[in-house]
């Protein structure tokens, strides 16, 4: 018999929808290994619930408990506006099967699980929340939606368990900037496009916030409206007051629900072992059966064999627990941890250090981990605290191992590929490490794990992963070194915290090896990590140490003629406008051309400023020579700061070289990024931007070569679309855009002109990215009716590519990816979105396979490089987009071009054979602008 709810009684809510939706998108897919049933959501969900489970108990563990769903039906909300929730796109096939079966795992847990027809989630918890607090009891609602902020107070809090938050009234007001009270005003204002809540136009949740504490309350607000100052804020009260109002009954939730139960049949029971354990074999949760059983102390029924993740999805079962790392302090404390390396036959390590500059910050510490929740820090430089001196002394603190010490005893092990050494970022770590005389090798990489996995879907930093897949929130860097100016570096930091901090490091990147290491083969990107992925990082490596020369005077001469150039075209733009105003602020160039020069075309935006971006200007530049010439001045003004002054910043003081940062991970389709300072967007259309190349420049005796694709991805296109055309073009060595030209406008080769050469260039290019014939007229300044046809035309002679974007849209709506040749596979998850991201998405999902590929291709080559030019007087320096550029002594530069040459033009093979041929041109130069 059920007690009492009452006074000391404390309620927990869950949002099992939100449960749901976390586990299915913070693991792989899973199925079940007798009859492919879709289970990956469930194991998930199993997991957080015993993680809920075991984390609650003690003083003030709930009494009752109630996971709470949202029935699979419309809400009483459609019968008030049909469009509520419209925009939400249907459930994914293979998570609507699913659904049941968390149900089933709540009862197996024996955890009460309640849905309502023609009612929400929130509604049922809204009633549930009130109830125990009219009894004089507590609750906490497990979530982190917005909307169930409005019950908070009184006895009523909300957790959010990705963040390991409680919010309360004060977390209340700082997301809607007013109490509980009065959260439904402000969503009754600001609207909320997720679920198609109308709101008032143009006010956000600040400014509504600012009318609520101002006025009140909502109903006093539009009482009111009248009296508001600023005339479109009135009007827009006063024109929308129906659809205010019906939007603040859409996002106040029903507290007062007839439910079929009490709060008293939701009190926390144990689950029934035969059940629970039942349940978990009938799915073939060969893992969590054994576990769950030892914890019941009963035999663990048989389970069938179940797939491989399954029995590595969860190695956060071991709790994190910072206190048990271990400090490395002398020599016998870390053999003993390089011994259980070799036990394991891997180890995951990370590097401390005094910043991100790798050729240049100093190494601190270094941490090791060998099994989950088994870590130790290696501090090593850390430096003394002094009382009267805020970054402390420069002698190093007491009880540290000598750095030369530490190297001594972890570098034959970090040197032997007998070895696998685990990193996040490895090639970061691995750049520190050879400076000080190691050259780590046999490496695995989570980062590059997740990105050959997961690429489109998240990000792949650390903490982001640890949060995803561990359900972890590590501890944060700046709670360490702080932020701004009084901001220090790691070596000031306490050891003591650096132990807790660097381990967690090292102890989650082993669990997100163990995790991702058996999805390669699941996901089948095996070949693309192993082949494109790990090989590259070390590659990449070596081109960033080497770095690449630039002349500083250079750069100072360019800064000045630009200073020049554009204070001419500053000259010339104040007297088309007929007065003086700064060419740099986008409010007064917008009075220029809208106000005084009566330009059409102007829309004033939330700020109520012109707006006037490049593709504004490009359109108003058809019809005025001022918005041209401010296009060329903004241009010399980004060249200017971006790279003639900035990179100078850049220029390496012991090296006298500039040494960008790659970043494998930056982009969806495998292309290359790099920072500090970024080299992939160095233009080369305009003079300007091309003659930058010039202060990029070579050794004495030495001469830059450079290797660049030819039109990669027209090839690609052109056999991954089957244009036989074009492929016959490509074979043959025509020039493939006066080819394109001829067979679109039937003009014979011999009789082609430039101009219409120029057309079908335009076109070529242009189809690849999906380009309008809005986007197109602006390209070629021609009308946009005439462009349009000549689209339409471009895809009559050439069908194969429509149906090749047909198809390759298709294919991305279903599986919500599309792939490379290699088998990369990008991931495509706005494909199915609706509105103004819906053009863009299919665009991209057409692209990236083609774009994908050419990466792929220059990956391929890239890694066969090194070897392939080892026994000659050259370096491979930089890649930008389909181009190599090395540094090779001059007598050596004819037979590098034939090396390279070759091992570029024959990277696709033997993986894919390609219909068309891959052509490099060569070029050499005493600096990249003459290579170029």
């Amino acid at each position: 018999m059920s007690e009492q709810f009452g006074k000391g009684c404390h309620l927990h809510l869950i949002d099992g929808s939100a449960f749901i939706f976390r586990a299915y998108h913070a693991l792989p897919p899973l199925t079940r290994k007798s009859d492919g049933l879709p289970v990956g959501a469930v194991s998930g969900f199993c997991n957080m619930l015993q993680r809920y489970v075991d984390g609650n108990t003690g003083a003030d563990a709930p009494t009752h408990v109630a996971v709470i769903f949202d029935h699979s039906g419309k809400s009483f909300r459609n019968d008030m506006y049909d469009l509520y929730k419209a925009n939400r796109p249907p459930a994914p096939e293979d998570l609507r099967p699913q659904f049941p079966l968390t149900r089933d795992a709540t009862r197996a847990f024996n955890i009460a699980c309640h849905e309502v027809e023609g009612y929400e989630a929130d509604d049922i918890i809204a009633t549930l929340a009130v109830q125990a607090r009219e009894a004089g009891g507590r609750c906490t609602i497990l979530s982190s939606d917005k909307d169930l902020m409005q019950l908070v107070g009184g006895g009523v809090d909300m957790f959010d368990a990705m963040k390991n938050k409680l919010i309360d009234v004060d977390g209340v007001h700082e997301k809607f900037g007013v109490g509980p009270d009065r959260v439904v005003d402000v969503q009754a204002l600001a609207g909320d496009s997720v679920d198609n809540v109308p709101g008032a136009p143009g006010i956000g949740i600040k400014t509504a916030a600012l009318l609520i504490n101002e006025y009140g309350s909502l109903e006093e607000l539009l009482d009111r409206a009248g009296e508001i100052k600023q005339p479109k804020r009135r009007q827009t009260l006063i024109d929308h007051r129906e659809q205010i109002e019906l939007s603040k009954r859409l996002v106040q939730l029903d507290e007062q629900m007839k439910l079929d139960f009490t709060i008293e049949d939701l009190e926390v029971r144990d689950p029934e072992p035969e059940v629970l354990l039942g349940f978990l074999a009938e799915m073939e949760f060969r893992t969590m059966t054994k576990r769950m059983a030892e914890k019941l102390g009963v035999d663990a029924p048989v389970v069938a064999d179940a797939p491989a993740v399954e029995t590595v999805a969860t190695p956060d079962a071991i709790p994190f627990d910072t206190d048990a790392y271990e400090c490395v302090r002398d020599a016998d404390a870390l053999q003993k941890w390089v011994d259980l390396a070799y036990e394991r036959g891997w180890v995951a390590f990370d590097t401390e250090t005094t910043g991100l500059d790798d050729m240049v910050v100093d190494l601190v510490g270094i941490s090791l981990c060998v099994e989950a929740g088994h870590a130790c820090y290696i501090p090593l430089t850390h430096r003394a605290e002094a009382a009267d001196d805020l970054f402390g002394s420069d002698a190093l603190a007491d009880g540290q191992m000598p750095l030369e010490q530490a190297i001594a005893i972890l570098k034959p092990m970090l040197e032997d590929d007998s070895i696998l050494k685990i990193g996040q970022n490895m090639k970061y770590d691995a750049k520190i490490l050879i400076r000080y005389g190691v050259n780590v090798t046999c490496i695995d990489d989570t980062m590059l794990m997740s990105y050959a996995l997961n690429a489109g879907v998240h990000n792949h930093g650390m903490d982001a992963l640890s949060e995803r897949y561990l359900d972890h929130q590590p501890i944060p860097i700046k709670t360490l070194l702080g932020t701004g100016k009084s901001a220090k570096t790691f070596d000031r930091v306490p050891v003591d915290d650096a132990v807790k901090y660097a381990a967690e490091d090292a102890d989650i990147t082993l669990r997100l090896w163990q995790m991702f290491k058996p999805q390669l083969h699941q996901k089948q990107v095996t070949t693309v990590y192993e082949t494109l992925e790990r090989p590259l990082a070390p590659v990449l490596s070596q081109m960033e140490r080497h770095g690449i020369k630039v002349d500083r005077d250079v750069l100072s001469r360019m800064s000045n003629a630009f200073s020049q150039k554009m204070a001419e075209l500053e000259a010339d733009i104040h007297a088309g406008a007929g007065r003086p105003f700064n060419v740099g602020s986008p409010k007064q160039l917008g009075e220029i051309l809208f106000d005084d020069l009566a330009l059409p075309g102007g829309k004033k935006g939330k700020t109520g400023a012109y707006a006037t971006g490049a593709d504004i200007l490009e359109d108003l530049a058809t019809e005025h020579e001022l918005p041209r010439k401010v296009l060329d001045w903004r241009q010399l003004s980004k060249l200017k700061s971006t790279y003639t002054d900035a990179l100078q910043d850049h220029i390496n003081a012991d090296t006298g070289r500039v040494h960008t940062s790659y970043v494998q991970t930056g982009a969806n389709t495998g292309r290359l990024a790099s920072t500090d300072p970024n080299l992939q967007n160095i233009p080369v259309r305009t003079e300007e931007g091309r003659r930058i190349r010039e202060a990029f420049i070579a050794e004495p005796g030495n001469v830059l070569v450079s290797l660049d694709y030819s039109q990669i991805e027209l090839r690609i296109l052109a056999h991954v679309a089957g244009i036989d055309a074009l492929k016959q073009a490509f074979r043959e060595g025509q020039d493939i855009h006066a080819k394109t030209a001829s067979e679109m406008f039937n003009v014979p080769l011999e009789d082609m002109t430039a101009d219409v050469r120029r057309q079908a260039k335009a076109i070529n290019f242009g189809v690849i990215y999906g380009i309008s014939g809005f986007g197109l007229a602006r390209n070629l300044r021609i009308p946009r009716a005439e462009a349009q046809g000549f689209i339409d035309r471009y895809f009559e002679r050439f069908p194969g590519i429509r149906t090749y974007m047909d198809d390759t849209v298709a294919f991305a709506k279903e599986n919500l990816r599309v792939e490379t040749l290699f088998g990369r596979k990008i991931n495509t998850p706005e494909i199915n979105a609706k509105g103004p991201h819906a053009g863009f998405a299919k665009r991209a999902a057409i692209n990236a396979p083609i774009q994908g590929t050419a990466a792929d291709v220059i990956r391929r080559a890239m890694v066969r490089m090194p070897d392939a030019i080892a026994d000659l007087p050259a370096k491979m320096l930089l890649q930008v987009h389909d181009e190599l550029l090395f540094e090779v002594d001059k007598d050596a530069a004819d037979d590098l071009i034939k090396v390279a040459k070759d091992i570029m033009e024959n990277a696709a093979s033997p993986a894919v054979h390609l219909d068309v041929p891959l052509v490099v041109d060569a070029g050499i130069g005493a600096n990249w602008a003459e290579a170029h």
